[in-house]
């Protein structure tokens, strides 16, 4: 089986056409980058061709991006000196860009060359904008579905196949470091705008084909290998250029933190590149690339963040039963959950009755979705025509008799006992004895609220994080007797919404909470004991936590921090841990001091509700210590109090699978992406180093710190988590 073809018509082009063979969007592997080199070699030396044209045989897309097997493959070929092997495949794969850059041409005239063009149906990522990069021209349909760019700084690593330098020297690093450092990606006609393609028309295959027919030297020849050639907004020497540099670097530190390899690498890279000649520029791009692949940090992100996330997304722990797609969904409740659920799950296709304990409320959750469309036609993604599409599949009403067809039934009214029994038992009048029920709670025990139906292993928790649109994550989780229909009907919804699943059994605060409100926690205990607040928010920022705990905690609500505490109190007894944040928690609420919402809490807002800095009072009640502890030693407390949490959740059997405990970490709260999440942080650091730091902690600032038996076990046998816990697919 061949992932390329070739054909040759009769006015002299060759059409190389890419279709992996077995997959619904290609994906490129080293017998493919074979095929494609031995299809050029033949086209060049073909005197019958007059020009190539590249395009894929997938309906609507080019290319997904690279096989990160490959990778793997070139390590190991290395052995003992993997950087140099993979230094070398990463080599191979310049030199056959190359090769369509340069087309046959004459090294001293830069002439007799052939003309390449890329006629691209649709999506083209990564290595599948790489190669386009790399012809003399691109083509794209106009496809607005379609996305093209360089994404690859998303997870951990930079466009290493020439992406980074081509894209510099095509645009300049100015303009190019929103697609380089950011990942962003465009549709075809926002492509072309930005210069990262050069047409946009119905029939890219035709119209390239008629390009290369009259094509000459001038038009295959690239800016950088003509004489002359000067970067785009000015080299790094070019006081222009310099300045652009200072900005970058200053930009790139401002958003990463220092935390982030390949970004800094990246960087570099187009720093350096831009200063010596192309095929030299390439060898600098090689050789950082190969440091970030080489990076635990990049290797944990790519591991997450795409083979972990990808293999959840698919169905890596569903049960085997039939598919279940949801074809109509019963959502109970119109708040800010229930509006978010009924907007995402209409997006996705899918029948919505919106029901409520009154028409207007049920009316007021409809318009939520109503004005999330008109805010997407304002900036021109969507039209009339879908808005008016989605809100006709979405049904608001007071009548629980709508629910009727549903083959699946969200609730999702307050956060109480009672209000849930009530319309749980309200709901399940009206559906048939096979339809799924699912609960979204965050804090309340699922197999506690299925005593409410009469089917409990039909029940199931389905916890989404707000807001619903934004977020990726989605925590299912299992009551005691939920049985496996309910957990595939829950995980085939997920996938309908486009939504990453992770499936958790029951327990206090499930999975993600039970990890990040030690977080928080341990925050506002250090404010307490006198660290200054600055420091520990800044100690979290600068170790990747998208927010400080004390952020996070008025994001979220201080008055909801209260409820949890009290709840947790009364549930735990005597047993419960956290009396000294209570004392600082309890204090704000009483002062009217309840978070963003209230425009008071940790910070200090102005009438617009913009942060303005942290509240000043915080020091006249906690006064700042005179002696403050390291960075490092915060950094810790901070991460410690979350990834002991995930540990026990393994240990406890809250967590089946430790890709579902890094993905769910990352998605879910944000936990330090560059670590590839929490076992991956504890791999990198290395269980004795890990189970040492916690009996330093532990010792200095209480038994939350003590190293859960799991841990010490691993210390005590040098294995890794996922040494030991990784599925073969995963490993």
């Amino acid at each position: 089986m061949t992932d390329f073809t070739m054909t040759t018509d009769a006015e002299g082009v060759a059409l190389i056409t890419w279709d992996t063979p077995g997959k619904s969007m290609n994906v490129m592997s080293l017998d493919g980058f074979a095929q494609l080199d031995g299809f050029i070699d033949a086209a060049l030396a073909d005197d019958a061709v007059r020009g190539i044209v590249i395009t894929s045989g997938k309906p609507g897309s080019f290319a997904g991006g690279m096989d990160l097997n490959i990778i793997a493959k070139m390590r190991e070929e290395g052995g003992d000196d993997p950087a140099g092997a993979i230094f070398a495949g990463i080599m191979r794969i310049h030199a056959i860009l190359r090769k369509i850059e340069r087309a046959g041409m004459d090294a001293k005239t830069n002439k007799g060359g052939k003309p390449v063009a890329c006629a691209l149906p649709g999506t083209a990522l990564g290595i599948g904008f790489e190669i386009p990069l790399a012809c003399h021209r691109i083509f794209a349909a106009d496809n607005p579905k379609a996305s093209i760019g360089l994404p690859e700084i998303m997870v951990g690593i930079f466009p290493g196949a020439g992406g980074t330098t081509r894209l510099s020297r095509k645009l300049g690093a100015m303009a190019a470091s929103p697609f380089l450092l950011e990942g962003k990606l465009s549709d075809p006609k926002r492509a072309k705008m930005a210069g990262l393609i050069d047409e946009v028309c119905d029939d890219p295959v035709a119209a390239a084909k008629a390009w290369v027919l009259q094509a000459g030297d001038a038009d295959i020849l690239k800016p950088w290998d003509a004489k002359g050639y000067k970067m785009p907004g000015g080299a790094p020497y070019h006081p222009a250029g310099f300045m652009t540099f200072v900005g970058a670097s200053a930009m790139v530190n401002g958003k990463t933190k220092g935390v982030y390899p390949a970004a800094k690498a990246m960087l570099s890279a187009v720093y350096e590149g831009a200063l010596v000649p192309f095929d030299t520029a390439l060898k600098i791009e090689a050789r950082w690339f190969t440091s970030i692949l080489l990076n635990p940090s990049s290797s944990a992100m790519i591991r997450s963040l795409f083979l972990n996330k990808e293999a959840l997304e698919k169905g890596a722990n569903r049960p085997d039963v039939p598919p279940m797609p949801v074809k109509k969904v019963g959502i109970l409740g119109a708040g800010m959950m229930g509006a978010g659920i009924a907007l995402v799950s209409a997006r996705a296709g899918i029948e919505v009755v919106l029901v409520d304990q009154s028409q207007e409320s049920a009316d007021k959750g409809k318009a939520y979705s109503a004005a999330f469309m008109d805010k997407g036609i304002a900036r021109k993604k969507a039209t009339p025509e879908k808005k008016e599409a989605l809100l006709a599949l979405i049904t608001a009403t007071d009548d629980y008799a709508a629910l009727e067809g549903c083959d699946l039934v969200v609730e999702a009214v307050f956060e109480d006992p009672k209000v849930k029994f009530a319309a749980t038992r309200k709901a399940e009048e009206h559906i048939a004895p096979d339809t799924i029920f699912a609960t979204n709670t965050s804090t309340l025990p699922i197999t506690d609220l299925a005593d409410a139906v009469a089917f409990p292993e039909e029940f199931i928790g389905i916890h989404f994080f707000s807001p619903v649109e934004k977020m990726m994550l989605v925590e299912i989780i299992k009551g005691k007797q939920t049985g496996e229909r309910a957990v595939a009907k829950a995980l085939d919804f997920v996938r309908q919404i486009r939504k990453t699943p992770i499936v958790v059994n029951d327990a206090r605060f499930f999975y993600a909470n039970r990890c990040i409100i030690p977080y928080i926690n341990e925050g506002i205990r250090m404010v307490a004991e006198g660290v200054a607040p600055a420091l520990i928010e800044n100690a979290a920022k600068l170790v990747g936590m998208p927010l400080g705990p004390l952020q996070l905690v008025d994001e979220t609500s201080i008055d909801l921090g209260v409820k949890i505490a009290r709840a947790t109190r009364a549930a735990m007894g005597d047993a419960y841990p956290d009396g000294a944040v209570d004392e600082v928690l309890f204090r704000m609420a009483d002062d009217g001091r309840l978070g963003r919402k209230a425009n008071a809490g940790f910070y200090a807002y102005d009438d617009k509700g913009k942060r303005t800095g942290l509240w000043e009072g915080l020091a006249v009640q906690y006064p700042v210590a005179d002696t403050q502890p390291e960075l490092i030693e915060v950094q810790h407390r901070l991460l410690f109090a979350q990834v002991l949490e995930a540990v026990r959740a393994l240990e406890d059997g809250v967590l089946e699978d430790i890709r579902e405990g890094d993905v769910g970490a990352i998605l879910g709260w944000g936990f330090a992406p560059w670590s590839g999440g929490p076992f991956s942080w504890l791999d990198m650091l290395g269980a004795p180093y890990a189970a040492e730091r916690c009996d330093a902690l532990a010792e200095r600032h209480g038994d939350r710190f003590a190293c859960p038996a799991l841990l010490r076990d691993m210390a005590d046998s040098g294995e890794g988590f996922y040494d030991r816990f990784a599925p073969s697919a995963a490993a």
